[in-house]
């Protein structure tokens, strides 16, 4: 099993120096296709690694088992090392990350950037897609970091480069706005990790969790501080989230996909990986900011939605609400938050991933993501998309039956039953509010419906006579539209993995 896991960490770096090393006449021909083959083996891979039946019980975050270990001195000077694993926590992002980063690769077979360079392109996401899941497998602090900042770089170039063609200007801004705000979160967590080595002595996760660093204040709760405020960015979570609508809205398709799909990911795997377990009381201690700022996140991003008139902006900003659940759910730090936190993880990254491209398809064929230009009756113009889109919005908002319910339920009843060490009337009053986000965020998705895809057809002919629902687009979503049927419809699929946190 550890062969496997290596084998998945290297392949996409070996595989997108090779490309860079093909003739560009010839790579770009065939590197949508080329990435394609060696994301789908490493999609294969990934389920490989997933027990075929239960993971080994366990009752806490201290006492769970590891697969496919590898554990080798890396920089024996430092105390690093090369440490990777996986767990039932990690697992499920590992092959959400194989997932879309495929996915990514095949849609990119026939619908390509007008810029072109579709190597360097595909080149990018293999390198991200290596980054992510290196950061979701390692057990060490500093080699979660050199993992965490392999994404950077490439992502901000897959924005600058291949972002919106008629905003230069903007997709540029978007794209360093995004990569200074990442690594000042980055430079918080790392003062964060030092500390931790300073107070235990290692930087090793599984020691760490094994034998975690006590104590709410002093050393512990700044280490606490700097940890969360850098994965906070990442996140993002109110405030900090002021890098990500531009972000997504100059973005290309599968950067949007990845961007909401798999490295927001990184923020809240952070959290829940490092945060809860290593620093168990520091993290008490500062739980309820977690959690306030969060609700705000939920209540900041619905009304921002309400407000916007741009596909892509609106996503974005739901996405703000969404990783707010995520956020407080951890910071209940019960086992019903945890759990609903981890199951909204996976239903946030296929669902907006869904967003993200079927607004991508709805801006290839206006050459706009604004509402007012693209106008109504998309139902008469384009009812598959517009279908898929409906399916796609009620499934973001909650609905029963569908991916997206099950992790705001279980975070509303983590924060209706929050741990013992945290103030309960604190978190009733973040449950209901919490809850209005829930009604904001129907109604923002339902207008969206109501604004794009009703209205009169004979408005807008121009549009009437673009291209609905293509193949490659039908094989690229399938996938998320069965897991979002799926999770919604039994997730005990995911919520049986991780047992009782």
């Amino acid at each position: 099993m550890n062969a496997i896991l290596l084998g998945i960490l290297a392949l996409p770096i070996l595989a997108a120096a090779a490309l860079w090393a093909v003739p560009v006449a010839i790579a770009d021909r065939l590197a949508a296709l080329y990435g394609s083959v060696v994301s789908g083996v490493v999609l294969i891979g990934s389920l490989l690694l997933w027990p075929r039946g239960a993971w080994a019980s366990y009752t806490t975050l201290q006492d769970r088992p590891l697969r496919a270990v590898t554990d080798v001195p890396w920089i024996p000077s430092l105390d690093v090392r090369f440490h990777v694993a996986v767990d039932s926590i990690s697992m499920p992002l590992i092959v959400l990350t194989a997932l879309l980063v495929f996915l990514c690769c095949l849609y990119s077979v026939r619908i390509t950037p007008r810029i072109g360079r579709t190597r360097s392109l595909i080149a990018l996401l293999l390198v991200i897609e290596a980054g992510v899941i290196g950061t979701f497998s390692a057990m060490d602090l500093v080699l979660f970091f050199v993992c965490f900042e392999i994404v950077l770089i490439p992502m901000w170039l897959v924005i600058d480069i291949w972002g919106d063609d008629h905003d230069p200007a903007g997709r540029r801004r978007a794209a360093t706005t995004f990569v200074l705000m990442t690594v000042l979160g980055s430079a918080l967590m790392l003062l964060g990790f030092l500390l931790v080595h300073r107070k235990a002595g290692t930087f090793d996760i599984v020691q760490l969790t094994n034998s975690p660093v006590l104590g709410g204040h002093g050393v512990a709760l700044a280490a606490a501080i700097l940890i969360a405020v850098g994965m906070a960015v990442k996140v993002p979570l109110w405030p900090l989230h002021i890098w990500l609508p531009d972000a997504h809205a100059k973005a290309p398709t599968v950067g949007s996909v990845l961007l909401a799909g798999v490295l927001l990911k990184l923020g809240t795997y952070g959290l829940i990986r490092i945060l809860v377990p290593v620093l168990p009381d520091a993290t008490v201690t500062i739980a309820p900011y977690l959690a306030g700022f969060s609700t705000v996140a939920i209540i900041a991003g619905s009304l921002a939605c309400l407000a916007q008139t741009d596909v892509k902006r609106l996503i974005a900003y739901s996405s703000v609400g969404h990783m707010g659940f995520i956020g407080l759910g951890i910071a209940t730090l019960s086992p019903a938050g945890l759990r609903g936190a981890l199951f909204a993880n996976i239903a946030h990254g296929i669902i907006t991933g869904l967003l993200f491209f079927l607004a991508g398809a709805i801006k290839d064929r206006h050459d706009t993501s604004d509402l007012r230009e693209i106008g109504r009756a998309l139902y008469a113009r384009l009812p598959r998309i517009a279908a898929l889109l409906t399916f796609a919005s009620l499934a973001s908002l909650g609905l029963p039956g569908l991916a997206g319910f099950w992790g705001e339920m279980l975070v509303l009843l983590g924060a209706y039953n929050p741990a013992d060490a945290l103030p309960r009337a604190t978190y009733l009053v973040f449950m209901v509010l919490a809850g209005l986000g829930t009604v904001l965020t129907a109604a923002y998705f339902l207008r969206l419906v109501r604004n794009l895809c009703q209205g009169d057809p004979a408005d807008h002919l121009p549009a009437a006579f673009a291209v609905d629902l293509s193949r490659i687009e039908l094989a690229t979503w399938a996938p998320l539209i069965a897991l979002t049927v799926l999770l919604g419809v039994w997730p005990g699929l995911l919520l049986h993995q991780w047992g009782n946190l």
